[in-house]
């Protein structure tokens, strides 16, 4: 998909709202370089349709289908930041949501798995996935409570549901010296976002920020 003409009004106001999101981007935080270039070259936008699709430059999480979020950017930036991806790294993202996470980390590693428990999000996140030439990138329809485990070990994990404890699934698929970002907490109430590395010895935890996500729910969708 192509921008308007960026000579007329309506490409204007385009290239103005991208240049704010990546300042926002900036100002709370998301400082990496890679993550910042690879949240420049990922059009939110793609990610966005609808009624909301006029706000999808705006640092807020929105409605997607089957009751689900595409989390706000800056949330997207900063667990991107904390997971410290390189570009050899096997990513797993549990909740697949847009797409839009799993496509700013094909961007910084060398293999995103992504597992959502609804088709239909995998379906419509593959769709853009094929259009914007993510070829790295690997959509499943699975439990994401329970991980990939014939894909495991990974050297990063990234969760996108809140869970009230990280799920022993997820650590037992960690390498030695990977990390897992995960946020932690009823759903009915404050959650905060962690950040698991292990060890050879065991597993360190260190509390990030204060978040809100939908919660990690065991088994498949009916969608």
């Amino acid at each position: 998909m192509s921008d308007p003409d960026p000579s007329g009004p309506e490409g204007d106001s385009q290239a103005e709202r991208k240049m704010r999101f990546l300042f926002q981007l900036r100002t709370r935080g998301v400082t990496d370089p890679r993550v910042l270039a690879a949240m420049e070259g990922i059009d939110r936008g793609l990610f966005v349709r609808g009624q909301f699709a006029d706000r999808a430059y705006e640092d807020t999480p929105l409605p997607i289908p089957c009751g689900q979020t595409i989390s706000q950017p800056s949330v997207v930036g900063l667990m991107s930041q904390a997971l410290e991806v390189g570009p050899r790294d096997t990513v797993l993202e549990v909740g697949t949501g847009s797409g839009y996470q799993a496509a700013v980390l094909s961007g910084l590693a060398r293999r995103v798995y992504t597992v959502d428990r609804h088709r239909r999000l995998v379906v419509e996140a593959e769709t853009i996935f094929q259009v914007l030439g993510l070829h790295n990138i690997i959509a499943q329809v699975a439990d994401g409570s329970r991980g990939l485990p014939d894909q495991a070990p990974f050297d990063r994990i990234l969760v996108t549901a809140a869970a009230e404890d990280p799920p022993g699934p997820l650590l037992a698929q960690l390498k030695i010296g990977g990390i897992m970002v995960v946020p932690v907490g009823q759903s009915d109430a404050v959650q905060t976002l962690i950040r698991v590395t292990r060890s050879q010895t065991g597993f360190e935890y260190d509390e990030l920020r204060q978040v809100r996500f939908v919660p990690l729910v065991e088994g498949l969708g009916q969608t």
